[in-house]
């Protein structure tokens, strides 16, 4: 097996994910996609035409996100016709099976030069635009497994652990203060491309959500998201949505509502790849790779609390690269919800220091499809900062399921 060495990565700025408000939202998906897959091929002098596949995780496939958004963006970007391209969807953690799978390909030795990333216009294309909801609409696998949604597994699992709204709350205050360091030193833009207009005019270069004011005060004024929802009778016996999720979990009273919009991820817009490349390929071509992959990793949890799967998959990645919690240098956990890494950290003894140090997307907000793919980016740019030498990166997913990665400096 070879390895996959990361020649770059790259992303756009993200936009606020409402239409007509967020400075990304009259840009068309295949159009954000292909300005980051021209922003990496100028920078590394990509030679577009030996790229042998584009994979591209995008969650809501449907309206512009559908027909293929990674064949169409290669063809908005003007890339060479021989370029393919393919779309998949694992949830929330896309973005990064794009990556992988792009990886895989390189380590396998059948390809030697690939690109795997993500997109998604949550301003275009909301959530549940497919119409699937979490388990495509199939009323015997309800019969099984009745997946509430994710806001509830959240607290479900807030509830279990112990944790407190007041903690969640000081968990969100906490990534909003550390984005906004990193803001005010300029941390992010060297991964940053700028999106414009068609006619060159500059509509985006930082990321648009977060709120570097925010306060424990004002977060402890907003309402509970999904205490109303799980009191909803939405079971096939009139059973709320809490109840349903209590079926799983009869030692639990009463689940404990805390997540709510400042101590969840933030709704918004974004594209993000990262090229790889064989070592012979990046040799032959003159190619100065930043890092390489050293483990991936996806594995399945149980699926009504849903957003556990981060701890075995990252468990499953180290396993395989040889390595321990202590060799981590930095950890990207995505912050679906306050609780999810907070979870992750109690359960692996994770030291809190090496974890989102940037803030993450409780702060900056998270394009389902293309988190994972901004997260490993994000890591390899603070590793170099700060001299460091690896990074795990890890997502969870909806229906149970968790993805990590382990990426190293070279």
């Amino acid at each position: 097996m070879g390895d996959a060495f990361i020649i770059d990565a790259v992303r756009t700025p993200r936009g606020r994910g409402k239409p007509g408000k967020g400075k990304l939202s009259g840009t068309h998906p295949q159009e954000l996609l292909a300005t980051v897959l021209n922003g990496v091929a100028d920078r590394t002098n990509l030679k577009k035409e030996d790229v042998e596949d584009v994979v591209v995780g995008c969650v809501s496939q449907a309206k512009e996100q559908g027909a293929c958004v990674a064949r169409n963006a290669i063809l908005a970007a003007g890339w060479p016709d021989e370029v393919t391209g393919v779309s998949l969807n694992r949830f929330c953690g896309s973005g990064l099976q794009g990556v992988n799978f792009a990886a895989m390909g390189v380590m396998s030795g059948q390809q030697d030069l690939a690109v795997g990333g993500g997109v998604e216009s949550m301003s275009r294309v909301p959530m549940g635009s497919d119409d699937a909801q979490m388990d495509g609409m199939n009323f015997e696998l309800r019969k099984k497994v009745f997946q509430v949604p994710q806001g509830i597994s959240a607290d479900l699992i807030a509830t279990i652990d112990g944790v407190t709204r007041e903690e969640v709350d000081a968990f969100a205050l906490n990534s909003q203060k550390k984005c906004a360091e990193a803001l005010e030193e300029n941390r992010f833009a060297k991964s940053l491309i700028p999106v414009k207009s068609p006619e060159g005019e500059l509509l985006l270069d930082k990321d648009e959500h977060p709120r570097p004011s925010t306060t424990l005060e004002a977060l402890g004024q907003l309402q509970a998201s999904f205490e109303a929802m799980g009191a909803a009778p939405m079971g096939p016996n009139g059973e709320t949505l809490d109840q349903l999720a209590l079926q799983r979990y009869p030692d639990v009273n009463k689940i404990s509502h805390v997540h709510h919009a400042g101590n969840s991820s933030g709704i918004v817009d974004g594209a993000a790849v990262v090229v790889l490349a064989s070592k012979r390929y990046a040799e032959k071509n003159g190619l100065k790779p930043r890092a390489k992959i050293r483990a991936m990793a996806t594995i399945g949890a149980e699926p009504v609390i849903m957003l556990t799967a981060p701890t075995p998959a990252s468990q499953r990645a180290l396993e395989k690269a040889g390595m321990t919690v202590k060799d981590i240098d930095l950890w990207e956990i995505n912050e679906a919800f306050a609780v999810v890494p907070m979870n992750t950290i109690r359960r692996l003894e994770i030291d809190p220091e090496r974890v989102n140090v940037n803030g993450g997307a409780i702060a900056l907000g998270h394009p389902l499809g293309a988190t994972g793919a901004m997260l490993l980016g994000t890591a390899i740019d603070e590793l170099e900062r700060r001299d460091k030498q690896t990074a795990l990166i890890t997502l969870c997913i909806g229906g149970g399921m968790g993805i990590a990665t382990i990426v190293e400096r070279v």
